[in-house]
């Protein structure tokens, strides 16, 4: 049996929900709704008649695929392999899906893949530079 490597299990947790994110910002550009309308009706304006909302998960959910995916051009960046940075925008992601109705899913889905990958932070991991690849261990003692 192998280790588990929690970087890689956060990833895909994370690629799910940027993923459902995406279909959750475009389904609400068609019955716009605030998770939170049943308690006030404050946030009502966040999805119409101009859905910030919407296009913000939009935005946030495809920096998130594109991150945890990696395009070539973002891939082995020091933005891309850094998990502090991470653990710093996945939380907004995670909240400006939570505020939207059809966005709470992915909203718990980060906040479970921001855990994990503060599991694989604390644990003293790192990100590799192409997605699936083995981290290379420095070999102690050479000279």
């Amino acid at each position: 049996m192998g280790k588990l490597i929690k970087n890689h299990w956060a990833r895909l947790i994370i690629l799910t929900a940027a993923a459902y994110q995406i279909a959750a910002s475009l389904e609400g550009f068609f019955w716009p709704k605030v998770f939170w309308d049943f308690l006030t009706t404050n946030l009502d304006g966040a999805v119409r008649p101009i859905p910030i909302l919407q296009v913000m998960n939009l935005v946030f959910g495809l920096c998130a695929l594109a991150w945890e995916y990696p395009l070539p051009w973002i891939a082995g960046t020091i933005m891309h392999r850094s998990i502090e940075a991470r653990l710093i925008l996945y939380p907004v992601c995670s909240l400006t899906a939570l505020l939207l109705y059809q966005g709470t899913n992915p909203g718990i889905y980060y906040l479970i893949g921001i855990g994990v990958y503060f599991w694989a932070f604390s644990e003293g991991e790192v990100v590799c530079p192409l997605p699936w690849e083995l981290p290379r261990r420095p070999r102690a003692g050479k000279v």
